[in-house]
């Protein structure tokens, strides 16, 4: 008898476990933020967390930019 593999991701695949491990941190550091900015970073990345689950590489590219702006407005006064 032949058992059938799941053709979608696998559960431990590499890449998946990297964009998860990016997501854990990026809603830790806006966990973080002062009230201001909160609420849109919030919103921004629930966003790139729905995307993730239709389209990883797509979220990949998205959460980059995010941690790019995180990190600028992490750093404003």
């Amino acid at each position: 008898m032949m058992i059938a593999t799941p053709s979608g991701p696998q559960w431990d695949d590499p890449e998946l476990n990297a964009l998860a491990r990016r997501l854990r941190e990026a809603h830790t550091r806006v966990a973080d933020l002062p009230g201001a900015l909160k609420p849109r970073l919030t919103r921004q990345l629930l966003l790139i967390t729905d995307l993730a689950k239709r389209d990883p590489a797509l979220a990949i590219k998205r959460l980059e930019s995010f941690m790019i702006e995180l990190e600028d407005d992490e750093n404003v006064p």
